[in-house]
């Protein structure tokens, strides 16, 4: 019993890129053994990926899987790793983790809780396992158990919480404590949200106290398949101390973090303190095998965190900080020291943090599995492209400080230009590293700001600026005559004149309409990523051009609301993210009100004249969409927080949410992918579904009437 290495790893894997998920886990189980590691945790469906999605039916894509189980066993010798698959079982598929020790299978756990909710569709694809039930499936050549199955290991019993397992009252780990469980293992693919982590670190430590265990929790990292993100986020607990996370929001193709745990220590604590867990239940099945736990790493005992393949030759992850009585493991590639949270996970600004490294690392894995040769963005001045080009500077910024940004531009290696576009550089300094980012951003980014007779200088210099800060390629174009002469032969075949006195949404739709074949055509003619500009309040009332300003094959800010983008904004030109800092340009956009800029100058249009106050909109959206709230009760909420405004204005306001909500779903299907981000998301692909054709509310808009008279 004495101590080992536990281990937990970060793989930034792609649905059925068997290949590339092989060597990713192979990388992560090498450093294992290098590191002297004894037990490793890899992330769950790890093999085939988690977003296969209805590929998870394909026999072709079972025996893979199957296939390239068989081949990852082998370079298992001298530890123990968990290695998550879907697997078969009586004309069943099944969410498994399989486990492998020195060289050989043990056995495969099925989850027993699928998560069916919001984002989730896992009941879609498998059957969940019942507790206590153990099988025999056939896997190379050969046989092995499957199901619910306690494993041990030299001496040391390790059982596994497969992700949601863990996040129901119920969870598999109490049963599998009660039968002696010394480790638990909880391969997760588990998908960012804003502030989640709290809750994942408080089930790892609440599940290492209660079962009186050391716990392993390993994630997936980066965009997977396209609307998730995967944060990393690895994290080690024992006794109900958290002893090592790893980052989250790395560039790397995979991390592994490791500390030395005391199974002697845990149990004696059993002992002690809980006593009926110490008394192990004979229930289920234990499969034994012997390994010899390699000796532990004294020096760097409390936490070693290396960096993949992808290399590690920048300034390492800013914000984490060594302790100084913890030194690091020595170790084959540069380590990073991760003892506690960074400063900015503990800081005022987590939201705008978490926000700032999400959405960038999504579009990097987004770039590179598209195989698109750079991004375009259609920039008006305003604050949402303004915000997805910064994105794209962030992406290069936070990137280029973790791995360098050699490193950054070779994994976009299908990217012409991008190594000349910075080898003319010197590396040295702050100041070289700032000027080859501007030049990587140039390569990989072009803006196009696009007017008409109604767009003001105002807007031009605001594109021109954050365009220049960031390093952006840009160009500026009219639109007008291509809007003349629509209205012209539209006109002519229509008979009559067309005037804004009568057709005024259709003249500002033609102008947004107007600016997309342009746009397409530059993308196209670059092989270039087209990203729209939409944010989830105006998703959320159709304050938007179908085939205008939503053009694009993704949008990147469809899944937050209007007012946080302006917060954050604000917050970028003065602060800026840890370790990147601020980006004072932005004041020209900050000092902006928000206008589309389609009417005539003379009328003054703002975005919120047209609709209402953001931040009204947004808790209206969140009581109504997030809490399924109906309007008189969605009034009586919101109402409160806006004392300011009339309960009648107020009222007024709910009612023109509820029918623009209800008119444009039709538009929200047709939506560009966009990035999920929390529980308020709009997404019917992946969050929210709502009838395109509906009641539009008549009789609950009725009531609320009746309310406000």
């Amino acid at each position: 019993m004495n101590p080992f290495r536990l281990a937990a790893a970060a793989l930034n894997q792609t649905p059925l890129a068997w290949d590339t998920n092989r060597r990713h886990i192979l990388a992560a189980i090498a450093r294992t053994r290098d590191t002297g590691v004894g037990v490793l945790c890899l992330p769950e469906l790890c093999i085939t990926g988690y977003g296969c999605e209805d590929m998870f039916f394909s026999t072709g894509v079972q025996q893979t899987a199957l296939e390239e189980l068989a081949e990852i066993v082998p370079e298992t010798r001298g530890l123990v790793a968990c290695l998550g698959l879907p697997v078969v079982y009586e004309g069943a598929v099944y969410n498994g983790a399989a486990l492998a020790c020195d060289g050989r299978l043990l056995g495969i756990v099925a989850k027993q809780h699928l998560a069916g909710d919001g984002i989730h569709y896992e009941t879609r694809w498998f059957h969940r396992w019942p507790a206590g039930l153990v099988g025999t499936i056939e896997v190379g050549g050969g046989t092995c158990p499957i199901g619910d199955l306690l494993f041990d290991c030299g001496g040391v019993r390790i059982g596994m919480e497969i992700c949601r397992d863990a996040w129901l009252a119920d969870r598999t780990g109490a049963q599998l404590a009660r039968r002696g469980a010394d480790v638990l293992l909880n391969p997760s693919a588990s998908h960012f949200a804003f502030a989640k982590q709290l809750i994942r670190e408080r089930l790892v430590l609440e599940g290492s106290r209660e079962f009186c265990v050391s716990y392993a929790y390993a994630n997936l990292l980066g965009n997977e398949a396209g609307r998730a993100i995967y944060d990393g986020g690895t994290l080690l607990a024992s006794g109900g101390r958290m002893i090592a996370r790893g980052p989250r929001f790395s560039y790397a193709d995979w991390l592994l973090t490791s500390a030395s745990v005391d199974v002697a220590a845990t149990r004696r604590t059993r002992a002690e303190s809980f006593p009926e867990l110490d008394q192990a239940s004979t229930d289920g099945t234990t499969i034994a095998a012997e390994i010899a736990y390699p000796a532990v790493i004294e020096a760097g005992d409390a936490v070693s965190v290396a960096a993949g393949t992808c290399g590690m030759g920048g300034s390492g992850f800013a914000g984490y900080q060594k302790a100084p009585a913890e030194p690091v493991a020595p170790c084959q590639s540069a380590p990073v020291a991760v003892p506690g949270h960074p400063d900015w996970e503990t800081g005022p600004y987590q939201k705008e943090e978490e926000f700032a490294r999400a959405v960038p690392l999504a579009l990097f894995d987004y770039l590179r599995r598209s195989r698109a040769d750079g991004l375009v963005v259609s920039l008006s001045g305003g604050v949402d492209s303004s915000a997805v080009a910064v994105l794209v500077h962030l992406m290069v910024q936070l990137g280029g400080r973790e791995l360098g940004l050699a490193r950054l531009a070779d994994k976009l290696e299908h990217i012409p230009g991008l190594r000349e576009a910075i080898d003319t550089v010197g590396n040295d300094g702050e100041a070289a590293f700032g000027e080859q980012a501007r030049r990587l951003v140039g390569r990989l980014l072009t803006c196009v700001y696009q007017a008409t007779r109604n767009s003001s200088v105002t807007t031009l210099d605001a594109a021109r600026t954050v365009a220049d800060a960031v390093g952006a390629a840009f160009i500026d174009w009219n639109v007008d005559a291509l809007v003349d002469q629509y209205v012209a032969t539209v006109a002519a075949a229509a008979g009559r004149e067309i005037t804004w006195a009568e057709d005024d949404l259709a003249l500002q739709n033609i102008q947004a309409r107007a600016r997309g074949p342009g746009v397409w055509l530059l993308a196209n003619l670059r092989h270039a990523l087209l990203l729209t500009t939409s944010n989830r309040s105006e998703a959320a009332v159709g304050y938007a051009t179908m085939d205008g300003d939503t053009c694009g094959g993704l949008a990147p800010i469809a899944g937050i609301d209007k007012a946080f983008l302006r917060d954050w904004l604000a917050w970028l030109e003065t602060t800026g993210p840890a370790g990147v800092g601020p980006l004072p340009a932005l004041a020209v956009v900050n000092a902006q009100q928000p206008t589309a800029e389609l009417r005539p100058a003379d009328a003054g249009q703002t975005d919120e004249g047209d609709l209402m106050p953001y931040r009204v909109l947004d808790a209206i959206e969140r009581a109504a969409i997030r809490d399924k709230l109906l309007p008189v009760d969605v009034w009586q909420a919101v109402c409160p927080k806006f004392p300011q405004y009339d309960r009648r204005q107020m009222g007024g306001w709910v009612e023109r949410f509820f029918r623009l909500w209800c008119r444009n779903q039709w538009k929200r299907e047709r939506y560009a992918p966009s990035f999920h981000l929390d529980d308020e998301n709009l997404d019917p692909k992946s969050w929210c579904r709502f009838p395109i054709l509906n009641s539009g509310f008549e009789r609950e808009l009725e009531k609320l009437r009746r309310q406000l008279m």
